[in-house]
């Protein structure tokens, strides 16, 4: 599991380290981290790092101090190096003093820069806020055909909440000082492949957490000995209509998909669903349906009083409930129907859908607002998006950052609701089996992308998806998560 830190509680780690090391020494940490995984791209792009070129985009403060002495360390390996000082008289003096003995150039950023091998991002840190200002987007704009290595964060992305209001820098890499921060999940389109160093911070807990495949297959929910098709969970599927029998389908499919256990549909498209998965257990009638340990109610249904009273009558039963899709514009005119329940509910909106239900968009912060809405309407929530944001009544936040944004189609979201109701179903909590289900869900749809095969790593060409072909890739994915493979597992979006 991996943690993401705020910019206040990294600075408070920081702070005994600042009091208790040499002056200088925690930066020269950072930036010794910096300088090894730059050097390691250079050799990965080029072949070596003796004799390449380097312009450093230098801002004020420690971040262009880590910048500096990562370029003078570098500069002893034989690169060349120029640093463009955006702020001469606020540049970090030790760090400017060491790269200039180290043999280091220091330009203007009007001066020829040429296009160097690679960049190193020191523009702003982690205390920084707001888009690039006019001279910087104008050097990033100038320099953009080379690969950039940002240090802790690409400037002009916000270090809590990944938002993007103006001109940023967009990142190969990103090298995370001590601890990965929200940005490095929020805004990973941003970021490229994230390298975090140790600089021998003592965190505590996250706020925010990310699972990672070894944690996502350990908790997969898989027959044993004693099992059988009722142990092992028993999801209702309420969704479809005869204007959308698609949304039926591939919401009881993938909950077929996802476990061993027993899917029960109600609804009016029996017909086409038994077609596609012949073992689902199908009725047209709510009442017949029979028992389940979990619902999953909404997607395609309609929004119709007949749909109104079938939402109602779900929410009232006693067992945790995903309400996805028109489940979700129905409960925005009666929110009381999920704030008295004693049962678990889950909602899974995307931001269209979050707007109908507050009133207002998630904006910038979708971390806070999420959980905002979790705590006001007594709620587990999954906000959908690239980095997909659950939180639960308590406050707590998991991230799934998809690394790519292959499953941006229609009825994508279908298939995520019959994947996480399934998992409820088999007794794993909302908010864990949310987590879980849209890991599987980004990774199945990266490898849909790819054409199948196991190693994300391997180079392969992408295309756009389907909500089917990502459904196929579901078992999949499954196995590579079940393996615990983490190496390649997310590629980034083409």
């Amino acid at each position: 599991m991996r943690g993401y830190y705020t910019a206040d509680e990294v600075r408070a780690a920081e702070a005994p380290l600042l009091a208790s090391l040499p002056d200088g020494a925690l930066m020269r940490r950072a930036a010794h981290g910096l300088a090894t995984v730059v050097a390691a791209e250079l050799r990965a792009r080029t072949g070596g790092v003796a004799g390449r070129t380097i312009t450093v985009l230098v801002g004020s403060g420690d971040n262009g101090g880590d910048a500096l002495w990562a370029a003078s360390m570098l500069r002893k390996r034989g690169a060349a190096a120029t640093a463009v000082l955006l702020k001469p008289e606020k540049a970090h003096a030790a760090g400017l003093a060491a790269f200039t003995a180290a043999g280091g150039r220091v330009a203007a950023p009007s001066d020829e820069l040429g296009l160097p091998d690679l960049v190193i991002d020191g523009i702003v840190g982690i205390s920084g806020r707001g888009p690039l200002r006019p001279d910087a987007a104008a050097l990033v704009d100038r320099i953009e055909a080379a690969p950039i290595v940002s240090a802790d964060l690409p400037s002009g992305v916000d270090p809590d909440t990944g938002a993007v209001d103006g001109p940023a820098v967009s990142a190969a890499v990103t090298v995370a000082f001590g601890a990965l921060k929200p940005v490095h999940a929020l805004g990973a389109a941003h970021c490229g492949r994230v390298e975090l160093v140790d600089i021998g911070l003592s965190l505590g807990a996250a706020g925010i957490t990310a699972l990672d495949a070894a944690d996502v297959g350990a908790a997969w929910p898989v027959p044993g000995a004693g099992d059988d098709k009722y142990s092992q969970g028993v999801v209702g599927v309420v969704a479809g209509s005869d204007g959308y029998p698609g949304a039926g389908v591939l919401c009881t499919g993938a909950a077929v998909t996802a476990t061993s256990g027993l899917v029960r549909y109600a609804g009016p498209c029996t017909n086409e669903v038994l077609a596609h998965s012949p073992e689902v257990i199908a009725t047209a009638d709510l009442a017949k349906a029979g028992r389940v340990q979990s619902w999953v109610v909404g997607p395609g249904m309609g929004t119709d009083d007949a749909a109104r009273r079938t939402l109602r009558t779900v929410l009232e039963s006693d067992v945790p409930v995903l309400v996805d899709a028109d489940g979700l514009t129905l409960l925005a005119e009666d929110p009381d129907l999920v704030r008295s329940r004693t049962a678990a509910t889950l909602l899974t909106p995307h931001a269209g859908e979050f707007a109908r239900l507050t009133g207002t968009d998630p904006g910038p912060d979708r971390v806070a607002s999420a959980r905002a809405l979790a705590a006001d309407w007594n709620v587990h929530l999954l906000l959908k998006g690239r980095a997909t944001v659950i939180a639960e009544p308590g406050g707590r936040i998991f991230v799934n950052e998809a690394g790519g944004s292959w499953s941006a189609t229609a009825g994508a979201g279908d298939v995520l609701a019959g994947i996480i109701g399934s998992l409820m179903a088999a007794g794993i909590t909302p908010e864990r089996a949310a987590a879980v289900g849209a890991r599987a869900h980004s990774l199945a749809a990266n490898l849909a992308a790819r054409g199948g095969g196991a190693d994300l790593s391997a180079g392969r060409g992408t295309a756009p998806i389907s909500a089917g072909t990502l459904l196929a890739h579901l078992r999949e994915s499954i196995r590579v998560l079940r393996a615990g493979v983490s190496p390649g597992e997310m590629p980034a979006s083409s």
